[in-house]
């Protein structure tokens, strides 16, 4: 039997308030005489992250299913443009969350998989038209489904399942491009890749700055079925996050937009590590 909604959401606000009381100097960021509000920054990140539990498309949609359904357990709640407005000014908060866990221990095997994939921020029937987060970086790009307005998203993974990390970066930006700064904390290695990173320049630069061995398909054309094997798991990634609505983009600005995509990989990976029950 799967762990109830109520349990997760309880594992989630454990795991968020605790590493908020270990480390003390992230809650230094306010600058007003409300230091310590009533509604805390833990509530505030654990609201945001549940919308992984409810698997709905939006923030929005979470913050109401809360009001409606557990406003018991947060009496001070606030509105909500009061609490995504301390969503967003908590980037940095969410970011070291996400950081814990994007490690593995010192004996696990030392191979990843890399891809990306296209965020579009429109379907492309508005195309001629769009305008959102183009100041921002968006830009029209191909992936093999065709052309997109917005972003890619970047990914390293670790071959036992958990994300490593992740760059989001204009849609025209070549895959090799971010590369080296995906892989440089890991420790080197070996990476498994698509033939979006092919090329002797790309496999140098991995090599030499961060110790990682590079193979893609056409590097081991005798081992192209066990590559196709091990890069499915790329793809059961994504699928899986795809399925909590990671390329659906209802965000305005890039830092929501990176917030909120911090906020899904963040779930993914507790869920993965067996943080929160299944």
């Amino acid at each position: 039997m799967g762990a109830s909604i109520e349990q997760q959401m309880t594992e989630l606000y454990c795991f968020v308030d605790e590493f908020l009381q270990a480390h003390p100097k992230l809650a230094h960021w306010r600058h007003s005489p409300h230091a310590q509000p009533q509604f805390s920054d833990a509530e505030v990140l654990t609201i945001a992250l549940w919308q992984g539990v409810f698997e709905v498309a939006t923030l929005k949609q979470t913050y109401r299913l809360v009001a409606q359904n557990w406003r018991i357990a947060f009496p001070p709640l606030s509105s909500y443009k009061q609490w995504l407005t301390r969503v967003h000014h908590l980037l940095p908060q969410v970011g070291r969350l996400l950081a814990t866990t994007c490690t593995h221990t010192d004996h696990a095997a030392r191979l990843y998989l890399m891809d990306s994939k296209p965020i579009p921020l429109c379907q492309p029937i508005r195309h001629g038209r769009v305008r959102l987060l183009r100041e921002d970086g968006a830009y029209f790009g191909k992936s093999s489904k065709g052309w997109f307005f917005g972003f890619q998203l970047h990914l390293l993974r670790h071959i036992d399942g958990r994300i490593l990390n992740i760059i989001l970066t204009p849609g025209n930006y070549d895959d090799r491009e971010p590369a080296p700064a995906l892989v440089e904390l890991v420790g080197g290695g070996v990476t498994l890749a698509d033939l979006g990173y092919r090329g002797p320049e790309c496999a140098t630069n991995l090599a030499e700055e961060a110790a990682m061995l590079l193979i893609t398909r056409d590097r081991a054309p005798a081992h192209r079925f066990l590559l196709s094997q091990v890069r499915q798991q790329v793809e059961t990634t994504f699928s899986q996050l795809w399925r909590k609505f990671v390329d659906r983009v209802f965000s305005r600005s890039w830092t929501g937009l990176w917030n909120t995509l911090q906020l899904k990989v963040l779930y993914y990976n507790l869920r993965h590590a067996g943080v929160l029950s299944a």
